[in-house]
């Protein structure tokens, strides 16, 4: 490992790792005296309509002190989503990046805008990102959140106070040949890529789940059922394989559809004809953004077309919507095969989580399959909030993006939790009433399916008729009338003969 330089701080040394290569005309020092901040001291900010006082103990600025004042609505900051706020920082570096090989911005001032935004992608100040998910203006306020607190942070790392932006510039510096409608929209594909990753691996841990079952439960033959009525044999194990086959499909969807979000604006600016860039810079943040998050970000072919569709993201929602009915499902059916504890299915018994009734003692419920219930339900709604946000977007910017992001997140984030609730809480718990599940399926009329290539399908229906009518076993009655030995029998009705092809 590199020895730090003597008299740096950790600080400092970020920043001289982020300018490596460069000529630097400014050595960093740590705050002076005059620059530590002083508790209930302010400094004076201004923007288009007028002068406020700012605690100077805050790295936002003005315009996200008003944005505060103004939306005061799910009361759920930007910080929530840890995700977003490193993309917005991922964006600024990448950006001062770019405009320095632009030749737009010195080595000093985007050495310092670099290493702010990289402290950020490492968990530092994400309690300064307060502004409200839902929010007017297109995302222009989340926008200059960032801007101002990177901006206050980068002049820190200058040896300089918070506030004195003639040296960094929230808009003329942090936000140099950006705009909300291109830095925005991009941060919310980066963030939501990064949240599907995590969303995965909740999905893989939660198939492990499942599968580990499928192979505890395999030789346990039951009866499987269609329209809520006997079907035919299976085994518990086959029954909880096809909840982790099912599940592991979604991985895949979701793979294919996180792959639209690495197509980004950034260089379209306010509408998607490049105002205020210089020729090449699109394709110079593209390759800086690509650098910086690890991914293969492509520039949309039509940036016009770009900044005003938001339809990858109703792709994205789609599929996280089916993930939900999925899981949903599952958990219907969990619900269903505990459901008892003596005049139900019972054939499964989830842990039990806590008491289950105020009135009732002894009560205990399905209370994680529920709760998840509940997650796949607000996912399936925040898909409607998606997709009409998209719909409703007019002419070259969709102002919506705003509550497209909260609810791509809010779902991501609830799916993820109930994933990790569901196998923590209930799936791992799960055993089997063997011997219940075994009764039923030797006292089903549904037997009489795997023995139809034997003795025929109005035999079949006859036994059906007469163990229905007299409540007798299927297997007694094909027994006591010689149609097959007991040898032929126990073969046909083996676990193996009942649950998968087979010769006849």
């Amino acid at each position: 490992m590199r020895k730090r330089h003597p008299g740096r701080t950790e600080t400092s040394e970020l920043f001289f790792n982020a300018v490596r290569g460069h000529a630097i005309t400014q050595e960093m020092n740590p705050l002076t005296d005059s620059q530590k901040v002083v508790p209930g001291s302010v400094r004076e900010e201004y923007d288009l309509l007028g002068t406020r006082s700012i605690p100077n103990e805050l790295y936002y600025g003005v315009q996200t002190l008003r944005a505060t004042e103004n939306f005061k609505i799910t009361g759920i900051p930007v910080s929530r989503y840890p995700h977003m706020v490193n993309a917005l920082a991922a964006v600024k570096e990448a950006t001062a990046l770019a405009n320095h090989e632009m030749g737009l911005m010195d080595v000093t001032v985007k050495g310092a805008i670099v290493a702010a935004a990289q402290e950020i992608r490492k968990g530092a100040l994400h309690e300064q990102f307060v502004v409200d998910m839902l929010q007017g203006g297109a995302g222009t306020s989340t926008n200059m959140n960032a801007n101002e607190v990177i901006a206050n942070r980068a002049l820190e790392l200058l040896g300089r106070n918070r506030g004195q932006y003639d040296v960094v510039h929230p808009n003329n510096h942090v936000n140099l040949s950006q705009s909300t409608n291109d830095v925005y929209p991009t941060a919310i594909k980066l963030a939501t890529y990064f949240a599907i990753a995590d969303l995965i691996s909740a999905l893989q841990a939660l198939i492990g789940s499942f599968r580990k079952k499928g192979v505890e439960f395999a030789d346990m033959i039951k009866m499987g059922r269609t329209q809520l009525q006997d079907a035919v044999p299976m085994t518990l194990g086959q029954e909880f394989n096809t909840f982790a086959n099912t599940l592991e499909t979604e991985i895949t969807r979701l793979e294919e559809a996180r792959g639209l979000l690495r197509e980004v604006n950034m260089g379209a600016t306010a509408i998607g004809t490049g105002i205020n860039t210089v020729p090449g810079y699109a394709e110079s943040v593209r390759k800086h953004l690509a650098d910086v998050t690890g991914l293969a970000i492509t520039t949309s072919p039509d940036l016009i077309e770009a900044t005003q569709d938001t339809s990858g993201f109703v792709t994205v929602s789609s599929v996280l919507k089916r993930l939900a009915v999925k899981l949903s499902k599952i958990c219907n059916d969990l619900r269903l095969l505990s459901s008892g504890p003596r005049t139900g299915l019972s054939e499964i018994n989830l842990p039990p989580m806590q008491p289950g009734s105020s009135i009732m003692p002894g009560k205990v419920n399905p209370v994680i399959p529920e709760v998840v219930n509940m997650v796949c339900f607000q996912v399936i709604g925040n898909d409607i909030a998606v997709t009409m946000s998209s719909e409703a977007g007019q002419l070259q910017l969709n102002v919506f993006e705003p509550v497209i992001a909260y609810n791509l997140f809010q779902s991501i984030d609830m799916l993820v939790r109930g994933a990790d609730t569901l196998r923590e809480k209930c799936v791992d718990g799960i055993t089997a009433n063997e011997s219940r599940i075994r009764d039923m399926v030797y006292n089903s009329i549904g037997l009489v399916t795997a023995l139809s290539p034997f003795i025929g399908y109005a035999r079949c229906t006859q036994v059906a008729k007469e163990a229905l009518e007299s409540g007798r076993g299927v297997y007694e009655i094909v027994k006591e009338k010689g149609w097959l030995g007991e040898k032929e029998l126990e073969e046909i009705l083996s676990p193996e003969g009942m649950t998968s092809p087979r010769g006849l």
